[in-house]
């Protein structure tokens, strides 16, 4: 068990992007400084830490400096290598470990992390040689190819429609070791949050309901307005024998696929607060980053409570651009604040690029019907489309 850490002393995070960014400002915010460990010397985090260790992940003196200065450590990105949090964790609390890590690094794993909990998951077979292309069942297709490592966001995914297409279709992921899952008819998506102390008490966030496009996350909706009490409840179950499993410790985001069927299977997790949980900054009491930072101090672990319903958009970088050669401009901040209940989270990347994550927005209102209506304009007023 990690003893209490109090504000004063120094928490470090491994990652600078934007999860790094608010969880500097929630460790802050509670009177914590701050670390931030990322070779990148514009790095969202780093630009608001109090210390900013600029090196590689492995960087040998990087995470000397990092385990000198902070009281306990944290990550913000699950391909943060299982071997520098290894090295970290020999001399301070590190949350989460390694060894879970680790796991969600890897799809194959994580999979079969899933069926150990009794957790379903979609059909899936793992491809790592060119003779295993032909053993593939055929209930598997079509289907949709993922390499087990460095995917995100839509990236290192192909689809599959037929046998004839899976050589080529690994082939264009470097014919590196992959998953191939069976393409389900999917109703809706939905995430769980939940957050473990070392002691093993376990709070949770209300289920979100996710739209993505493009394998990128797009809208996320709080109630989530399609959900059954029985899915909900499974669902949670679910995400808290996974991480009691890993004998997890911070905060945990376990991606859910409901089918048509009303059946629930798993898609993946990930090791760290989540896209799919940033308007807790905004319609909850303790966000996500909050619980973040008490996980790894050993502070007592209370259960959040969603005080507004919210629907969150995500600001790409796509939107700074009128079309695909034209200049970046700023798009109308002024006309989106004008509207109620609008919440503006911009991650300070100086340079738009098609496809990054910029920032988001987050709606808030008396009720879940008012906050889709404002989110829907403010959809109307980006150049986004209607959900």
């Amino acid at each position: 068990m990690t003893p209490f850490i109090a504000p004063g002393a120094t928490l470090g995070v491994m990652g600078g992007g934007q999860l790094g960014r608010m969880f500097v400002h929630a460790a802050q915010q509670m009177g914590y400084s701050t670390a931030v460990l990322d070779a990148d010397p514009a790095s969202p985090a780093g630009l608001v830490a109090h210390q900013h260790i600029q090196a590689d992940y492995l960087d040998a003196q990087g995470l000397a400096q990092l385990m000198q200065c902070s009281a306990a450590i944290t990550t913000e990105f699950e391909n943060v290598p299982a071997e520098a949090l290894i090295t970290l964790g020999a001399q301070r609390p590190v949350a989460p470990g390694p060894t879970a890590v680790s796991v969600c690094q890897d799809r194959a794993a994580e999979k079969q992390h899933f069926a150990g909990c009794d957790v379903p998951c979609a059909p899936h077979t793992v491809i790592e040689h060119a003779a295993q292309l032909e053993a593939v069942p055929d209930d598997l297709f079509p289907g949709i190819l993922k390499t087990t490592r460095l995917g995100y966001d839509g990236k290192g995914q192909v689809r599959v429609k037929t046998r004839a297409d899976l050589p080529v279709a690994w082939a264009s992921l470097g014919s590196v070791s992959a998953v191939l899952e069976k393409q389900l008819p999917l109703a809706y998506e939905v995430s769980v949050i939940v957050a473990r102390s070392a002691a093993g008490q376990v709070v949770h966030f209300p289920l979100q309901q996710n739209l993505h496009r493009d394998g990128v996350l797009a809208v996320t909706q709080v109630p989530a307005p399609d959900l059954t009490s029985a899915v909900q409840q499974r669902a949670i179950d679910a995400a808290e024998r996974v991480a009691e499993s890993l004998g997890y410790v911070g905060v945990l985001c376990v991606e859910f696929f409901v089918l048509k069927d009303g059946s629930l299977v798993a898609n993946e997790m990930a090791p760290r607060p989540h896209n799919s949980g940033h308007y807790s900054l905004d319609a909850c009491d303790l966000s996500q980053f909050d619980l973040q930072v008490r996980t790894m101090t050993g502070a007592p672990l209370v259960a959040p409570r969603l005080h507004s319903p919210a629907v969150m958009l995500n600001l790409l970088g796509d939107l700074w651009f009128a079309s695909a050669d034209a200049a970046a401009r700023e798009p109308d901040w002024a006309e989106l604040l004008a509207m109620p209940g609008v919440h503006l989270h911009l991650y300070g990347k100086a340079t738009p690029r098609h496809g990054r994550k910029m920032g988001h927005l987050t709606v808030t209102a008396s009720t879940a019907e008012q906050a889709r209506t404002v989110a829907r304009q403010a959809a109307a007023v980006l150049g986004l489309p209607t959900f």
